[in-house]
């Protein structure tokens, strides 16, 4: 523990990032305050840029930026507007974007099913997923949800909730290992989980 607090609450926000643990966030923060013009001054400009415009696109949930709303996959007139791929979280858009298997629109959830975190359906964008599909004609959906148990729970309630609108629920086939996130999956295993999908 150092004895300056600056340094202590850099390090205490750094080690809440994925991936930095306490010990990596100790040697981040030291490096960024031992060389403040060529490390600390670009990060904090780049955070406060993100912060200031970087959004959630109001009608699929994906990032984009404040003057981008929708976003580019909701207006690209090329993608597949019959398929909604359904995911957890933006971030796991950018994962299926990197696969290149997909060419539909998307639609993020903000989470899963979850009784112990206490997310239960009225705070998930799920009632705007059943909007979508009815309004904009879609006839599959593509659930690239965890494999976990909540995920599995979500894709339930989900395939329930569009029972009889028409279109067709399908998800990701194998080779997305169990208790796994799609941000954690590789672009050739995400290719062929898309390609070979199933009905849900």
């Amino acid at each position: 523990m150092s004895v300056l607090k600056p340094i202590d609450e850099l390090e205490a926000a750094l080690s809440k990032l994925p991936g930095l643990g306490r010990r990596s966030a100790s040697r981040a923060a030291l490096a960024l305050v031992r060389e403040p013009i060529r490390l600390l001054d670009p990060l904090y400009a780049a955070l406060r840029m993100a912060r200031e415009n970087v959004r959630c696109c109001s009608k699929c949930g994906a990032f984009t930026t404040v003057d981008s709303d929708p976003c580019g996959f909701c207006s690209d007139a090329t993608r597949d507007g019959t398929a909604i791929c359904v995911v957890e979280e933006p971030a796991d858009i950018v994962s299926i974007e990197a696969a290149g298997a997909f060419r539909g629109r998307y639609h993020a959830l903000g989470g899963k099913l979850s009784p112990s975190r206490r997310l239960g359906p009225e705070k998930l964008r799920l009632r705007e997923l059943a909007d979508r599909v009815r309004v904009e004609g879609i006839t599959e959906v593509l659930l690239a949800l965890s494999t976990d148990m909540e995920g599995d729970a979500t894709a339930g309630y989900i395939a329930e909730l569009l029972h009889g609108s028409g279109a067709k629920v399908t998800r990701l086939a194998f080779g997305l290992p169990v208790d796994s996130g799609i941000a954690y999956s590789d672009p050739l295993t995400l290719r062929r989980a898309i390609a070979n999908r199933i009905l849900q």
